[in-house]
């Protein structure tokens, strides 16, 4: 079967800046939580760090090539914040402004549309020492940082992602310690969310007030909960699995309020953060579309041994390279989910891939299990569309292998593969692939 999409659909790829542009200490740009994080011994895998990485930040003309002759219409990338004002506040860093003038332009001479996300996890270093997002005086310096890059870039960039992954941000790098600053503590994670989304709100204010034209949004990762059983306690499990990794976050900017039920299971071990009167009329001020980062789904059970009563099962299937289940029937659920809970908003997906081990021979890579895996998921974004959803975009995870966080360069999401030691690129079975996805604008 065809699976046709909207003519105005728009396929690309997706990037974050500590995770490609290397450069990490030209230019002027000053230290990001993640070049503190990447330096301590142990904290990634094989001591690796993105001091390098693909070398984007030299590169990026070869790069935007790619993305041309692989038809895409929209790269969404980010913006390294100490790159551009180093300290996090203050004075300006012009040949940080200058490198994304240049491929926001370079972009465009090649007809693909930019999409920005302001913040991607590499919080500057200056700002840390501060408090970092537990110091509500992050999210005045966040707007500023915002309005700084509307005010260069926003006559060219129409499409404005505030964050990625809050939940990452705040669970990953302040409650479980395995993402940057580092902390284990439960309260600082759930202040950190909190002013996240404050941040956020905030941006969302001074781009109106800019009267800019274009668009602005958030990209939430979200993981749909099902339970092992129809049992009540596992009914309730998987509310709980909701509540932690999608409801903390949606219910804020689409509702206006934290779920009553998780504020009872979070606060029974853990400080509920001080919400002041305007807080959340800002979070959940008014967005023009979601961005969703998909990857996988939880199946869940009752233990009262586990964290919050909620044990994640291993189900039989195929896992990725980085032992996530390939369910793409979670992506179809999630769709028709939010547009049914949250309203009939634009949605695009922000991020969605898979990594696996890639093998070279004689230049090539026949990554089969990376392209039936993302021909799965147009599937079921196709299903998802034709079944009412506003789905308006799609950006592969990712244009090119990258440094992966606490995996370091162990893990290749890329539709390109990046040989490391000669900054090579090699197209893979899946990017000649999605090249033709791209042209027929359909999957079958």
């Amino acid at each position: 079967m065809v699976h046709k999409f909207p003519d105005d659909f728009v396929w690309g790829t997706a990037t974050a800046a500590y995770q490609i542009e290397g450069a990490a200490n030209e230019d002027g740009r000053g230290e990001s939580i993640w070049d503190r994080f990447s330096h301590i011994p142990g904290n990634v895998w094989n001591n690796q760090n993105g001091d390098v990485a693909c070398d984007h930040y030299h590169r990026y003309k070869e790069d935007v090539q790619i993305l041309k002759e692989m038809g895409v219409k929209g790269y969404r990338f980010s913006i390294s914040w100490p790159r551009v004002i180093p300290d996090g506040t203050g004075k300006i860093n012009q040949k940080g402004v200058d490198f994304y003038n240049n491929l926001i332009d370079e972009l465009l001479r090649q007809g693909i549309q930019p999409f920005v996300t302001l913040y991607h996890w590499d919080l500057p270093q200056a700002l840390q020492d501060r408090g970092g997002w537990t110091n509500r005086d992050t999210t005045d310096y966040f707007a500023e940082y915002a309005q700084q890059m509307f005010k260069q870039y926003g006559d060219r960039v129409k499409h404005w992602i505030t964050h990625n992954e809050p939940w990452c941000t705040s669970f990953l790098g302040h409650a479980i310690g395995v993402h940057a600053p580092g902390l284990k503590d439960f309260s600082a994670a759930l202040l950190a969310a909190h002013n996240v989304l404050l941040s956020h709100g905030k941006a969302v204010e001074v781009f109106r007030q800019m009267g800019l034209d274009g668009k602005i949004g958030i990209t939430l990762n979200l993981t749909p909960s099902y339970p092992a059983s129809n049992s009540a306690d596992d009914l309730q499990a998987a509310t709980i699995s909701d509540g932690f990794s999608n409801r903390w976050f949606l219910d804020p900017v689409f509702k206006g309020q934290y779920p009553d039920d998780m504020v009872k299971v979070f606060g029974t071990f853990a400080k509920i953060p001080e919400i002041q009167e305007s807080d959340m009329k800002l979070i959940s001020s008014n967005i023009d579309f979601l961005g969703i980062n998909y990857y996988s789904r939880s199946l869940v059970k009752h233990n009262p041994d586990a964290q919050f009563g909620v044990e994640t099962l291993k189900p039989e299937g195929q896992y990725t390279d980085m032992d996530w289940e390939v369910y793409p029937q979670g992506l179809y659920d999630l769709l028709l989910r939010i547009k049914k809970d949250y309203g009939d908003i634009d949605l695009y997906i922000t991020e969605n891939g898979a990594a696996f081990k890639d093998v070279v021979e004689n230049d090539q890579i026949d990554d089969i299990d990376r392209l039936n895996y993302l021909k799965k998921h147009f599937e079921k974004a196709a299903e998802a569309i034709r079944d009412g959803v506003k789905l308006k975009g799609y950006f592969v995870w990712s244009l090119m292998d990258n440094f992966e966080w606490a995996f370091g360069y162990s893990k290749r999401f890329g539709l390109i593969y990046v040989d490391y030691e000669t900054q090579r690129r090699l197209w893979k079975k899946s990017a000649r692939w999605y090249k033709d996805v791209i042209a027929n604008n359909s999957v079958d």
